[in-house]
């Protein structure tokens, strides 16, 4: 025999009489307009209706349909703003990531493509196979399109620049300067600041403009006045300044730090710490000079020659060493030196068998 199939009961709008409308998840289902509980589909009778309304709601038994009606179309707002207000919460989320993302992208130092090319497929693929959920919501929520990304990045960049000359306004700060030429011939002009925060020292670039001509003392003293007058930050909050010891920027008479010091009398010129390593390398004993050299011309007879590199970490691997490169030394920063010798003595037995061997083979092929 077959089985008798369950009896499913539809709402009627005479029910409104008693409190109850149809459930917004199902239909099927009756719900109390006073407590909003859902019952099951075999409670939607008059009776059930009414004993429920005099039992639980005594208070409102003796209310009419158009007293409940105001009910639902109340509920019915509610209910449409709650979901405005949820789709608002969203869209507002979705923002702050795409901000947070953009962030991430900055400091990666990678094309703002990423965001649209691997990050947005990475969330669609976390959020489908992970959390199993349709990602589509949340993709549509976060946009991080070439163009996205780069007007966040504007934004934010914009955003820290008004808070950075909004503490300069009110503390007292030191400025370093330096010019340095770029391949295609323009003259960038880079400005560094320190200042207190919160009882720590902190550092940040002010600004890094180019100079449209010439690199004299007066053109870098009114690249950095007129960066000060349009942030509005005083010019006699310059408590001291550090330059690299050039003419246009020491010199007597039109130097930068001669003109600033016009404008600010109690402002401090210092050297750059950096060039104060470039001095003292320079000035060196000459047996310890001597010695440098020799040390300097063994490391770039391995370290500058590519297939002497090759070599040289072959050979540092079949001997079991510690590293397998070569430092390489800088003429501005003198404790490199220091750094390309330790290395140097570290991997010193392998550097004399490699240059017996090379002198060698060297000897051997020119014939002596």
């Amino acid at each position: 025999m077959a089985e008798n199939k369950k009896k499913c009961r539809q709402y009627s709008v005479e029910y409104i009489r008693y409190g109850f409308i149809p459930s917004p998840t199902n239909i099927q289902l009756p719900m109390c307009l006073l407590c909003q509980q859902v019952f099951s589909n075999e409670a939607m009778k008059p009776s059930r209706l009414k004993e429920h309304l005099s039992k639980i709601h005594p208070d409102k038994a003796s209310k009419d349909a158009a007293y409940f009606q105001v009910l639902k179309d109340q509920l019915a707002k509610q209910s449409i703003a709650k979901v405005f207000a949820r789709k608002a919460n969203q869209a507002e989320s979705g923002l702050v990531a795409s901000y947070n993302i953009s962030l991430l992208i900055a400091k990666s130092g990678l094309a703002f493509t990423v965001g649209e090319k691997l990050v947005i497929p990475a969330i669609k693929e976390a959020i489908s196979t992970v959390m199993e959920r349709d990602p589509s919501p949340v993709m549509q929520a976060i946009p991080l399109s070439n163009d996205s990304v780069a007007r966040r990045i504007k934004e934010m960049a914009l955003d820290t620049e008004q808070q950075l000359c909004a503490t300069l306004r009110q503390h007292s700060f030191s400025v370093q300067l330096d010019e340095t030429t770029t391949r295609d011939n323009n003259v960038l002009l880079m400005a560094y600041v320190r200042y207190m925060s919160e009882r720590d020292v902190a550092e940040d670039v002010l600004f890094a403009k180019y100079l449209s001509t010439d690199t004299r003392g007066e053109t870098i003293f009114r690249a950095l006045s007129d960066y000060l007058q349009e942030n509005s930050i005083p010019i006699g909050n310059i408590l001291a300044c550090a330059t690299d010891g050039a003419p246009a920027m020491v010199g007597r008479y039109r130097g930068f730090a001669t003109l600033l010091k016009e404008r600010v009398p109690h402002e401090l010129t210092v050297h750059c710490m950096l060039h104060r390593h470039n001095l003292v390398a320079k000035n060196l004993s000459p047996s310890l000079h001597q010695s440098l050299n020799t040390a300097v011309k063994a490391i770039n007879k391995i370290k500058a020659h590519a297939l002497n590199d090759r070599i040289f970490r072959q050979l540092c691997g079949e001997n079991d060493e510690a590293f397998q490169r070569l430092l390489l030394h800088t003429e501005v920063r003198w404790l490199s030196k220091g750094n390309c010798l330790g290395r140097l003595c570290e991997l010193f037995t392998t550097v004399l068998e490699f240059l017996a061997v090379t002198s060698s083979t060297w000897q051997i092929f020119s014939g002596r």
